[in-house]
């Protein structure tokens, strides 16, 4: 039986060229907002924890001294390299978020984007971005969100491990809050937007088993009726448009 990391390096292996092409994850100005709620600056050190495909690793590396990603699967590091051609303050680690292979305040700013909700203990890996963070310093986890709503969070859930067996669970915006205070953080400050997607894009980036897509679709097409999964489907033309909440947490180490 495959264990939750291998069926993330599994998933993100075939992901690696699709997910870094889809519209929400290179949206420039996406990025622009998680750079700029994260107060990055010149003198900073960025580590991005499970980088992925290098999207944020190369916004950071624009206006901060260097910046480092670390991942778990070889082929979105080499997807980061090639995303990150040419620019010369970006490094790349072969590692494990749960040990990151990085000496107490290494970093001044250390973030997350879009991997909380693969984590099976969320609350271990932001105790470790802390240990790896100087003092004075910053940490930002940027995720997806459920609904507060107990019905609709765990539809969510249902759709989401058939969609993509990686994923873990997504958290509540208090349950995200929750997890810097236990990590001994403070209360992060909060940014919010919408991650928008098309559903087929979607299904053809994520590489579900045949035998459940159209199981997936149907979740979608009746929640354009009743929300179900909290994602505001809705038809344009001939096609289903929902959109994630997503949030951006930072807290000052």
């Amino acid at each position: 039986m495959s264990s939750h990391r291998d069926r993330i390096v599994d998933q993100f292996t075939r992901q690696a060229v699709p997910f870094s092409n889809a519209p929400g994850i290179k949206d420039e100005r996406a990025l622009a907002l998680l750079v700029e709620a994260s107060g990055a600056g010149s003198e900073d050190a960025v580590l991005d924890v499970a980088c992925g495909p290098g999207l944020v690793v190369a916004a950071f590396a624009r206006v901060a001294a260097r910046a480092t990603g670390i991942d778990v699967t070889p082929a979105m590091l080499d997807r980061a390299r090639e995303v990150t051609a040419g620019l010369t303050n970006v490094t790349f680690e072969s590692g494990d978020v749960y040990a990151l292979p990085f000496v107490d305040g290494a970093f001044s700013l250390v973030v997350s984007r879009f991997a909380f909700h693969h984590f099976q203990d969320p609350g271990a890996v932001l105790a470790e971005m802390r240990r790896v963070c100087r003092p004075g310093g910053r940490v930002v986890v940027c995720d997806l969100t459920a609904s507060h709503d107990p019905k609709k969070a765990a539809a969510f859930h249902r759709i989401e491990m058939l969609r993509d067996p990686s994923h873990a669970r997504a958290l509540t915006l208090a349950e995200l809050e929750d997890l810097f205070p236990a990590a001994g953080l403070p209360a992060p400050s909060a940014t919010f937007y919408k991650l928008k997607f098309e559903l087929e894009g979607l299904l053809h980036r994520s590489f579900p088993r045949p035998e459940d897509v159209e199981t997936i679709r149907a979740a979608y097409v009746a929640s354009v009726d009743d929300d179900a999964l909290g994602l505001g489907a809705h038809r344009a033309g001939d096609e289903i448009h929902a959109a994630y909440p997503v949030v951006i947490l930072r807290a000052t180490r």
